[in-house]
């Protein structure tokens, strides 16, 4: 019979003398003097449709106890203030292909409510631009205009920049000043259309047809204000039944000389319930900036002087549960409710912008809150999802550039996208710090990372944000939040740093370089 000493070693020590798995190992190496690019903020951009709970009941609601007496969620506020949302795109998605801008604008119980075609509900429009765009200045953010290029025409959207940027004397600003507003709100970011290559968007043309439509609103916009950044509509649809490539080389063919941004649209989801190839997804995600890098730079081969075109992902998320029939439409359409293992796969996403900085100036998670949302409400209250923790780290911390960043580490075999490794990684350097964003995809196993400073030596305390569980399909919930960050510190000297960072996680270090 064991004595209670023997007993209490046997309960601690249950595996002793069975082989236990080594710890996987990892090498990460940063030169600060390697930049990609300077990191745009407009990265940790979001977006805000007309589409279920997204405004009404979620930035905005009337008559709730909860809202300042403009109708704002000011506890939504808060938890978009401290998502450090840089940018907000409005006021769609597909939602922008018939939204007529002057419907909402004016006495709100004057304004005409409509039937709204693309989500299946009845647009009230007490939401327009002037509260998008009040909202969008209290709050700090760069707004983004989504124009309707599919049911709209020339007229009403070079009117709709007028009455934005203009400052006086024309019948826009008159009528703009007339709704309460004096001076102009300057609105520099504008979209051609939403999705125009797919045939579920109101008013779908082809390439030919939408890049000559999209020229003529183009040329009316800029003569309006020279100073707007225009996106196109490039293709929505890759890998799908749309010629992806040959969409965005016609596009460019017609607006490069009118164009700041290529938009490009990627959800990604796990339908299949395989961990390891739905976190594979961001491989993807980079090659298709690749491709779209090359191809606007085939496109602008021919240009004179030195005209840039960027990226813009003006939406992006995990998406694939709330689609299609009931879920897809009416006044709680598309409220996804997210796991771990979505938070790990929007923090790859996010890496991945980070390391293709020089092409990807615009980023917009899709959406800000109630649909496929960081953020999600009820009458009481709100909770922060799972996605939430993520992009929160990214936009308060890795700003200034991107540094390449060399990684050696296990990988394992996927079907689709072939030897991935288990560590994804981003680096980003600003005044000093460094701040090294590491996702490991492995789902058992922690991994020791050293870290290597190549020109810099570590300064002593460092900075530890993870974002982890036990389970990775762990939900947070209305009083229950079982994924959130969860900080520490540790202290290193010298040009290496060492970390373990935990099996299916998110870490982001934040060191002193000198």
């Amino acid at each position: 019979m064991l004595n209670r000493r023997e007993f209490t070693l046997a309960l601690a020590t249950p595996l002793l003398g069975l082989a236990q798995p080594s710890a996987l190992k990892a090498r990460i190496k940063l030169d600060t003097e390697r930049i990609i690019s300077p990191i745009d903020p407009k990265i940790y951009g979001n977006f805000a449709e007309h589409l279920g709970r997204c405004i009404e009941g979620g930035i905005f609601e009337e008559g709730s106890p909860l809202s300042d007496s403009r109708g704002y969620r000011k506890d939504v506020m808060q938890a978009i203030k401290d998502l450090h949302v840089t940018q907000m795109r409005w006021p769609g998605g597909n939602f922008a292909s018939n939204y007529h801008w002057k419907d909402g604008i004016g006495p709100r119980d004057q304004r005409p409510p409509r039937l709204e075609m693309a989500w299946g509900t009845i647009e009230s429009n007490r939401f327009g631009t002037h509260e998008f765009l009040d909202y969008s200045e209290m709050m700090g953010m760069e707004p983004y205009i989504c124009t309707n290029l599919g049911t709209g025409d020339w007229n009403e959207v070079q009117q709709w920049v007028e009455y934005c940027n203009q400052p006086e004397g024309t019948a826009m600003a008159k009528l703009r000043k007339q709704n309460g507003r004096e001076k102009p709100w300057k609105v520099r970011y504008w979209g051609l259309g939403n999705e125009m290559d797919g045939p579920w968007q109101m008013g779908h043309r082809s390439a030919e047809d939408y890049g000559k439509f999209a020229l003529e609103a183009a040329k009316l916009m800029k003569w309006t204000d020279p100073d707007v950044q225009l996106i196109a509509a490039g293709s929505s649809n890759f890998g799908g039944n749309i010629d992806w490539v040959g969409w965005n080389r016609t596009v460019l063919a017609y607006l490069k000389d009118h164009m700041e941004y290529l938009s490009l649209h990627t959800y990604v989801g796990n339908s299949a319930n395989d961990y390891y190839e739905f976190l594979g997804n961001s491989i993807e995600l980079n090659a298709r900036i690749k491709i779209a890098a090359g191809i606007i730079e085939s496109a602008l081969a021919t240009s004179p002087g030195h005209k840039k075109i960027y990226i813009a992902f003006d939406e992006w998320n995990v998406w694939y549960r709330a689609r299609g029939g009931a879920k897809g439409r009416g006044r709680n359409a598309l409220e996804e409710r997210y796991n771990l293992e979505d938070a790990l796969s929007v923090a790859t996403m996010l890496n991945t912008f980070v390391n293709n900085a020089d092409t990807v100036k615009i980023a917009n998670m899709a959406q800000i809150v109630n649909v496929i949302a960081p953020i999600f409400t009820n009458q009481q209250g709100l909770f922060l999802q799972t996605i939430y923790y993520p992009l929160q780290l990214f936009a308060a911390n890795a700003r200034g550039t991107a540094l390449e960043t060399f990684v050696d580490c296990p990988t394992y075999t996927s079907k689709k996208f072939g030897k991935v490794p288990y560590l994804d990684v981003s680096t980003s350097y600003d005044q000093g710090t460094a701040i090294i964003n590491v996702v490991n995809r492995h789902l058992e196993q922690e991994i020791e990372v050293e870290i290597e400073a190549q020109d810099k030596s570590f300064g002593g305390k460092f900075e530890i944000a993870t974002v982890t569980g036990n389970d990775i399909k762990a939900e947070n919930d209305f009083g229950s939040t079982k994924i959130k960050t969860v900080t520490s510190t540790d202290t290193a000297s010298g040009h290496k740093l060492r970390h373990r960072v935990p099996a299916k996680s998110y870490t982001q270090i934040k060191a002193r370089l000198s």
